[in-house]
């Protein structure tokens, strides 16, 4: 291999060319959806598409699954009834939890919880882990608030910060916490199943200082233990501490919402990537992660113009453009209208669309989503289906002359795909071309001429058919009408409904098949 043709492949494996939005399209069965899988895989791995698509699909289709397993491509198909709330934001509610005897724990509350999308933003958004660290994050971790004996200045808080732990109270209650605890008596029965079941090692812990600043952000690095040694909050878990000693107010992280008097809850309103950013802006400690270096996103939308677009995606219709995504010198934010947190779509997220030209919906699809996105067609390729031959009938040659006829008769973005006669690949026979002709091609045909037969018949060949036992797949049903409506039957003639039936018994016979091929000198003359 010469230099330059090592340069030249080099290049191609390391160049991304895939837009930002990009939304393939295409009549049914032209692999859509297929390629999606070629498209997360070089998106995620940085390189071009056309290299990717020379690798074998299934090895391809592992390392898909894998990405998917690990976050980084996520999949949903929109449809009606999706909405905003499912995608970027809404208030849900949360069920108490089971087996709880604490009145306040068995209301029944309402939290804002992140859409599939704006969930899969935040986790973009986090930075990249660069070398090795003894601080070890969970890859899901919680965020907990916790107060330190109190707000301000206090020796509590002063020897936690310094021998790395946080420490509660409620030492009333002994050691051991059971099902037998009495917790009418003092209170604290959230805190404490808070601290010592809830947490886990991995998780967030912020120090609060106020009731809108925290002072310390720190990792959970060990189980709960009772420790004898304090006079008092001897309730300890070992805390790795990434930053102490600010003074940093979350109030706008945390959606405008004040933090409480009470000792250890979840901030649910706070994300990953807000934590980061304290972080980033504070770090006294040579911190693992790198906000500069992120990594790649896929998120995938099949069927994308069956959703309501301006629904679903509201003011974030706007931040998808390349030129308004976080990194870019045109960044925008806008502030949600639940959680009331500024947020914007990151640079390294991927939009992957499909879409079906036969579908009726695509006329209607919203001219902001088509100003956003690049769009690829994917039309059918007989091209894939050469060397398949059935009893010496070119697949190939089936699928162009079905589609031709589909597209003088109605139009190109209705025809049929390549991809529902791949099984012959393996199963070459009659019977599976039977069932593919079952299961997929007539109902296609019968939804593009709706009620419309005689075009049907066009397609499928039935007008060459001198023999009308041989015809295709539909029959033309003749009724009695003198036995139906007597004497009126002369004057409805002409003008009833002709109905019609399919004789499928026909597609047993490799014969019938050949009538959509280009008419052969011996199949006119039969």
């Amino acid at each position: 291999m010469s230099t330059r043709e090592n340069a030249e492949m080099i290049r191609e494996n390391t160049e991304l060319d895939i837009s930002l939005n990009t939304i393939l399209y295409g009549p049914p069965g032209t692999g859509k959806t297929y390629h999606t899988v070629i498209y997360a895989v070089a998106v995620i791995e940085n390189r071009s598409l056309a290299s990717v698509e020379r690798e074998d699909y299934e090895e391809v289709l592992r390392r898909y699954k894998a990405y998917r397993e690990q976050g980084r491509i996520a999949f949903t198909t929109f449809h009606q009834s999706y909405g905003y709330e499912e995608f970027i934001e809404g208030i849900k509610p949360v069920p108490p939890p089971d087996n709880s005897d604490d009145e306040k724990e068995n209301e029944l509350r309402y939290e804002i919880k992140p859409g599939i999308f704006k969930a899969f933003c935040d986790q973009a958004n986090l930075p990249d882990k660069v070398g090795t660290t003894e601080i070890e994050i969970n890859s899901n971790p919680k965020i907990w608030k916790i107060s330190l004996e109190g707000a301000g200045e206090n020796r509590t808080r002063e020897e936690c910060l310094k021998n790395g732990h946080i420490r509660i109270g409620w030492d009333s209650y002994g050691k051991d916490i059971t099902d037998k605890t009495d917790f009418s008596l003092y209170g604290g029965k959230s805190v404490l199943n808070a601290f010592i079941n809830r947490m886990q090692i991995g998780d967030i812990v912020l120090s609060c200082f106020s009731a809108s600043t925290i002072d310390a952000v720190g990792v959970i690095t060990g189980e709960y233990q009772w420790s004898d040694e304090y006079a008092e909050f001897k309730r300890l878990r070992s805390v790795k501490w990434i930053v102490k000693d600010i003074r940093e107010d979350i109030l706008s992280a945390n959606g405008g919402i004040s933090m409480t008097l009470s000792s250890v809850y979840q901030l649910s309103r706070l994300t990953m990537s807000d934590v980061y950013r304290i972080i980033e802006k504070h770090k006294a400690v040579k911190f693992p992660y790198s906000l500069e270096k992120k990594k790649n996103y896929v998120f995938i939308i099949d069927e994308i113009n069956r959703g309501n677009i301006s629904k679903i995606f509201g003011e974030l219709i706007t931040l998808i453009e390349p030129s308004k995504r976080i990194g870019r010198e045109e960044e925008m934010e806008v502030k949600l209208p639940y959680s009331q947190k500024y947020f914007g779509v990151p640079e390294n997220v991927y939009l992957i669309g499909t879409m079906n030209t036969a579908d009726r919906s695509i006329a209607s699809i919203d001219t902001a989503l088509r100003r956003r996105f690049v769009f690829r067609e994917m039309l059918p390729d007989p091209g894939v289906l050469a060397g398949i031959h059935v009893d010496g009938i070119s697949v190939s040659e089936l699928l162009k002359n079905l589609n031709q006829r589909i597209s003088l008769l109605y139009d190109r973005d209705h025809t049929i795909g390549h991809a529902f006669f791949m099984p012959l690949k393996k199963e070459p026979t009659v019977t599976r071309l039977k069932q593919i002709f079952i299961d997929h091609i007539i109902p296609i045909l019968q939804e593009y001429f709706y009620e419309d037969y005689d075009r049907i018949r066009l397609v499928l060949g039935d007008n060459a058919k001198k023999n009308e036992a041989e015809q295709y797949v539909i029959i033309n049903i003749r009724e009695n009408l003198a036995e139906i409506f007597g004497e009126a039957a002369e004057e409805l003639e002409g003008s009833v409904n002709v109905n019609y039936e399919f004789n499928y018994e026909v597609l047993d016979h490799i014969e019938t098949y050949r009538y959509i091929l280009p008419p052969a000198e011996d199949v006119n003359k039969k």
